[in-house]
């Protein structure tokens, strides 16, 4: 199966950011791409936390999700819908949520951030508790491509790469982490975690993510990349919007599995 990670550099204006993420779906879609994945807060970086709350839809409404499900039906595509801002329990707050369109433009699964990004080094601050409430639930979904293979698809977002127990609970053959990793974590531990995480699931990992300077200021990392079941970044791309391409072969991932049957030998 061919599958797309796009990476964006996205702005404070929502019309703007979709504009942006239907040139580059097309462009995944063209190149025989099956399912694209937009990164995180794809459809806005705003100036402060707070946009978010002005942004918000609530489920099966708003020009967010309509463009998803649109987009997904006119192209014949699967697309995951990087991060996009769900009304939540009180007005102060938005669920951080990635969600799954089919090539018939329905919605296939929905999953909200669990783990909420914190930090602070003296210089940049985040707390995205502040206006986000986490999920709780682990999400996974099924894809059958052309070829007529079933995969398992888990899912996940940015913060929770760090949290392998996740994975571990998804048990998937593909693994999604749309992010905007900061600069400074992005450099550090990026590429290190994916290639983890796809290591220890014996797994594909998709990763699109946020990747440059936006318009609020804020420098994202970017390296948007596909990682095979063995550790190896088949495509990635730097900084700048653009499209990674890369092919999934289910029978890479079968001879990894049982040359290295690690899954069947948890103890814990």
């Amino acid at each position: 199966m061919r599958v797309a990670a796009i990476q964006m550099v996205s702005g404070i204006s929502v019309q703007g950011n979709l504009a942006q993420a239907r040139v580059l779906l097309e462009q995944a879609a063209n190149a025989g791409a099956e399912l694209a994945a937009l990164p995180e807060y794809f459809c806005l970086m705003g100036h402060k936390d707070t946009d978010k709350l002005a942004a918000r839809e609530s489920v099966g409404q708003g020009a967010v999700q309509s463009f998803l499900a649109g987009t997904a039906k006119e192209l014949g595509m699967w697309i995951v819908g990087g991060t996009l801002p769900l009304a939540a329990g009180d007005d102060a707050h938005v669920r951080n949520t990635s969600m799954v369109f089919s090539p018939s433009g329905e919605r296939a699964a929905r999953y909200d951030k669990i783990h909420l990004f914190k930090f602070d080094n003296g210089r940049e601050r985040y707390d995205e508790s502040r206006v986000i409430e986490c999920g709780g639930d682990t999400v996974a979904f099924d894809v059958q491509s052309r070829s007529g293979h079933r995969w398992r698809i888990g899912m996940s977002v940015c913060y929770d790469l760090r949290f392998p127990e996740l994975y571990r609970a998804l048990a998937a053959d593909v693994l999604l982490v749309p992010s905007a990793f900061t600069y400074v974590t992005g450099q550090a531990h990026w590429e290190l975690l994916l290639r983890a995480r796809a290591v220890e699931n014996l797994a594909y990992v998709v990763a699109p993510a946020q990747g440059g300077t936006h318009e609020n200021g804020r420098r994202t990392w970017g390296h948007s990349m596909v990682v095979d079941p063995w550790g190896l970044v088949l495509a990635q791309q730097d900084e700048g919007a653009g499209v990674v391409i890369a092919e999934l072969d289910p029978a890479r991932q079968a001879q990894v599995r049982a040359q290295l049957p690690a899954l069947e030998h948890r103890v814990l």
